[in-house]
């Protein structure tokens, strides 16, 4: 995430990173590019994307990826937003998840 929000940062465009309490304050986390906003827990990261996002796009990532790629699709179901979403499907990273949900 570090080279996208760089590259969006030097593009022009407004950089939030929304990151846990608890994660922020691990030694393996690099620095946030643009400004940070830390929250206690997972539930409140995905609100708090929602109310400051246009649209979600999710790169290839592990399970906190598909944890939150599943929450906002869930909660368009349920309409609770109506953003835009999508996956990066990089080398076919997604396309065994894709064929299982098809």
């Amino acid at each position: 995430m570090g080279y996208v929000s760089t590259a969006a940062l030097v593009g022009g465009s407004q950089v939030l990173g929304i990151i846990l309490t608890a994660i922020a304050e691990e030694t393996f986390v690099g620095k946030t590019v643009g400004e940070e906003l830390r929250v206690p827990t997972m539930q409140d990261r995905v609100w708090k994307m929602i109310d400051n996002s246009d649209a979600f796009i999710s790169l290839p990532g592990g399970i906190g990826t598909l944890e939150e790629n599943f929450q906002i699709a869930f909660w368009a179901q349920l309409n609770i937003h109506s953003k835009p979403r999508g996956l990066l499907n990089i080398d076919g990273f997604f396309n065994k998840l894709l064929s299982f949900l098809d």
